[in-house]
């Protein structure tokens, strides 16, 4: 052993075998073992650790009376390694290993290693005064832990920690925590009282933090200490820790089912609905969904009352938030138009935000409102107004959000054909474009065509077909032949496309000639009347045609246009000369079909041909559906050559212009694809019973519908004006095109409704008509023939904002009438309406309220239907008259 120069091997604690030095050696200092044959006894059994990397560890059992014997051969020192010649000394003698030695403190307790440097700066975390270096301790061991190395074994120091008052330390330790706490359950437990009593901390974000911290660990024995404080956080005064407690219901309901039914938790996240704070009211939404979604109605119940007040606090919440609000809308059905329209004014301003999901999601609620009244035409004014904002994304976003939004756009072109005409300049591709949306884009360009821009499309297809890349050649051919054949060019459109695909037919370009074929084919099957155009270049194109299903084209139309064709059944019989050389069945059955149908043209050309293909056929055993056809074909002729004529050259049924080809009618899948618009079935093209199963599939399910509504006024319904979401100009027209307004006789389920307003009687000087109405065109054509200089305003400062439905009941009892209304993120917009009994004069009012943080005033704009000295007088009088209704507000 002291030849070996290993003098630590002699100290009883550190005794090891050679062949784990051996290894050892191999392993960290890459020197060789000597030369010698030597026997070491280890008279104890000892472990010994070393470190295969800065954080693993692995313990060696050394055995006793265990030997390793080493021969002073020239052996190699590893497996692998070139042995030493004979006679050459050994860089593993006593010389070469001078100045090698380990330190001796390598295998013992204060070895080095990055967890166990942590393990000694957490335990001298207390004394550490610097909190930035504290802070950065902690990091470190997040960052470890983020990396996927186990640091599970700091768990005990990092327990230690979690009595401090930094909040970015205490936020690192709870996640430490609610990392490891599964594998070391009885350890997280001992954490209990300090999670519970950071629940009770004055810092409203430690009680939020501690809260999450306890209902994230996930250990079935923690339950019954999570019930408390999750009752008492969704009673805390701040929403940070309300919101906190909301999300910790569902982790509850996730771990305990029985103990979240004990609590009736569905209940109060009911009652939490008409929280204060928009993102506690958002959670309960996705909390309540979540719980609810295998229930019979689909996920949480919804009534009048819950679906006004968000959509009445829409501009509240965050985008998250917002999208789970909008995710409600398709599963509501209004009890009527106008409460359709109410709900259509609420949602149309998240058409101006740049949140993609949101817009689309508003999408979806506005066509889902359209499609439960079974109204065609309201969804293609849907889909006018939606063109804007979904193309304005699609052009600005990512690469990714395009293709996504252009699927859609897709959808929506083949549902509403026509409606995105004029905008198919924004399906033109660009260089810097991604494949996947160059190829949709040059779908949806054919799709688009019409006669007023069929020319700027052909002409942009045609210089797509030359592109380097083969499979957008081929879409922009195919898209050209998609024209021709639903004539949607306009008159000349197909001819001038026919023209363009013979040149094409006629290029060097292999795959621009077989599509070309290809496309030709399915115009000649759509107009027979075109076929003259391309008769010229069959005869070369079935030579120099190297695709198989473009050459099968080819020789499809040789048969269909034979007669036309002199030099067609010459064409052919090379063919039939060389059928062992062909490989594809395709083009034999194509050859096989068509020799037939020239055989009917012309007989005495093609009868020896048709002989030999025949023969040739019903030997070939390559393909089954050939090998049936040949022999169909000859034993019908054998059987009656006139029947087998009406067989073959049966004309086809005709096709009109708007008739498609069986493979192109998607007609029925479309509608169900529609019901499913902004999911994943849209971008894949399939219904999302094709790629989710059963158990995770989540059906939408309608609620019921209320009964009708009733708008304020004496109990009768005001019928609804014209509604045109085609001319939305700003909130102000919307309102003057929608009536509705709170409903009266409704259950209120939540108590989101305020009690009515007392009774207040007009002044005698100005006696109004209770029972007045007015058409929605009249009172547009009233408001737009006075100027506005004419008209009496007058701004009165409020005490408060109050809610819609406390105003619209003070105008009423005043006789003032409600023709629309709405809440706006900013203000509360109302036209209103009164007539005069004796006179007949008619009022038109526009009350605009300010909402925080606005001086909170109401400005008042009076119009009449005349403009004498009177009426301005009159309208005087009913602003007086307006100012005593609303006294409870000034």
């Amino acid at each position: 052993l002291e030849s070996l120069n290993l003098p630590f091997l002699a100290k009883p604690t550190a005794s090891v075998s050679l062949t784990h030095l051996k290894s050892e050696r191999r392993r960290h200092w890459l020197l060789p073992l000597p030369n010698v044959t030597a026997q070491v006894a280890i008279p104890h059994p000892i472990s010994v650790f070393y470190p295969i990397q800065e954080e693993t560890y692995v313990s060696f059992q050394a055995t006793m009376n265990q030997t390793a014997s080493y021969p002073s051969s020239g052996a190699p020192p590893y497996p692998g390694a070139t042995p030493y010649p004979s006679g050459a000394i050994s860089p593993t003698s006593s010389s070469a290993v001078q100045g090698a030695q380990p330190p001796d403190s390598y295998f013992t307790e204060t070895r080095k290693g990055e967890v166990n440097e942590l393990r000694n700066l957490l335990r001298n975390f207390s004394i550490e005064k610097d909190p930035q270096r504290k802070r950065d301790i902690i990091k470190k061991v997040i960052a470890y832990m983020t990396l996927g190395i186990d640091v599970s074994r700091l768990f005990s120091e990092m327990m230690l920690v979690i009595e401090t008052r930094d909040l970015v330390i205490k936020k690192m330790v709870y996640l430490f925590l609610c990392n490891y706490a599964t594998t070391n359950p009885q350890l997280a437990q001992m954490c209990t009282n300090t999670l519970q009593k950071d629940c009770s901390n004055d810092d409203p974000m430690v009680r939020g933090l501690a809260l999450r911290a306890l209902c994230s660990l996930n250990l079935p024995e923690m339950v019954e200490y999570i019930s408390d404080p999750l009752c008492k956080a969704l009673q805390d005064h701040h929403g940070y820790v309300r919101k906190t407690g909301v999300m910790g219901i569902l982790k509850l309901y996730n771990l305990d089912q029985e103990a979240f039914e004990r609590c009736i938790f569905i209940d109060i996240l009911y009652d939490m609905l008409r929280d204060s704070d928009a993102s506690v009211v958002s959670n309960c939404i996705i909390v309540l969904e979540e719980i609810m979604a295998k229930s019979e109605d689909g996920g949480m119940a919804i009534n009048r009352a819950i679906m006004l007040h968000l959509l009445n606090r829409i501009h509240e919440f965050s985008e998250f938030g917002l999208l789970a609000v909008l995710d409600l809308v398709p599963r509501y059905r209004p009890a009527n138009a106008d409460e359709m329209f109410q709900i259509m004014n609420l949602l149309d301003p998240v058409f101006r935000t740049n949140n993609a999901s949101a817009v689309m999601a508003t999408i979806k609620a506005f066509l889902s409102l359209a499609q439960q009244s079974k109204d065609e035409a309201m969804v293609q004014q849907i889909v006018a107004r939606v063109k804007a904002p979904i193309l304005t994304l699609a052009v600005g976003g990512c690469s990714e959000l395009a293709y996504t939004l252009y699927k859609h756009v897709d959808l929506l072109i083949t549902t509403s054909p026509g409606l995105f005409d004029d905008e198919f300049r924004q399906f033109y591709t660009k260089v810097s474009e991604p494949t996947y949306n160059k190829y949709l884009k040059t779908q949806m360009l054919a799709k688009v065509a019409s006669q007023y821009n069929s020319q700027d499309i052909v002409a942009e297809l045609c210089e797509n077909a030359y592109d380097i890349d083969k499979h957008l050649a081929r879409l922009a051919i195919k898209g050209l032949a998609l024209i021709a054949c639903n004539s949607s060019g306009g008159e000349g459109c197909a001819e001038v496309i026919v023209q363009k695909l013979v040149e094409f037919l006629e290029t060097d370009i292999p795959h621009v000639s077989a599509e070309a074929a290809n496309s030709l084919k399915d115009v000649l099957r759509k107009h027979p009347s075109l076929g003259s155009m391309m008769i010229q270049p069959l005869p070369r194109a079935v030579r120099y045609v190297e695709d198989a299903q473009g050459k099968a084209s080819v020789i499809w139309l040789l048969g269909e246009l034979g007669d036309f064709v002199s030099d067609a059944p010459y064409a052919l019989e090379k063919l039939i000369d060389n059928y062992d050389s062909i490989k594809e069945p395709l083009i034999k059955i194509a050859l096989l079909t068509s020799t037939m149908k020239l055989f009917f043209k012309r007989p005495p050309e093609v009868q020896k041909m048709l002989g030999r293909l025949l023969k040739s056929a019903t030997d070939d055993v390559s393909s089954q559906d050939l090998h049936d056809r040949a022999l169909f074909y000859h034993r019908l002729l054998r059987a009656s050559p006139k029947t087998a004529q009406v067989v073959v050259l049966g004309s086809p049924p005709s096709l009109s212009s708007d008739n498609q080809f069986a493979e192109f009618k998607k007609d029925e899948f479309h509608e169900e694809l529609m019901l499913e618009f902004n999911t994943l079935a849209v971008v894949y093209g399939q219904l999302s019973e094709n790629f989710i199963d059963e158990e995770n599939r989540v059906k939408l399910v309608v609620m019921q519908a209320e009964c009708d509504a009733v708008l304020p006024g004496n109990g009768h319904t005001q019928p609804p004006p014209s509604f045109d979401v085609t001319d939305l100009q700003g909130i102000t027209q919307q309102m003057q095109q929608a009536a509705v307004s709170a409903v009266e006789g409704e259950i209120d389920l939540l108590g989101f409704m305020n009690d009515t307003v007392t009774p207040t009687a007009p002044p005698s000087s100005l006696i109004l008509n209770p029972k007045a109405s007015i058409t929605g065109e009249r009172y547009q054509q009233i408001w737009g023939s006075q100027p506005d200089a004419s008209a009496a305003s007058v701004v009165i400062p409020l005490k408060f904002t109050p809610q819609m439905s406390d105003v619209e009941a003070a105008f009423t009892q005043a006789h003032v009438l409600t023709m629309a209304s709405g809440e706006l993120p900013t203000e509360l917009k109302l036209f209103l309406f009164a007539q005069e009994s004796e006179g007949g004069i008619t009022f038109l009012l526009q009350a605009v309220i300010a909402k925080p943080p606005s001086d909170g005033a109401l400005s008042l704009i009076v119009k009449t239907d005349g403009s004498g000295a009177q009426e301005r007088n009159k309208a005087t009088a009913l602003i007086e008259t307006v100012k005593l209704a609303l006294s409870r507000f000034i």
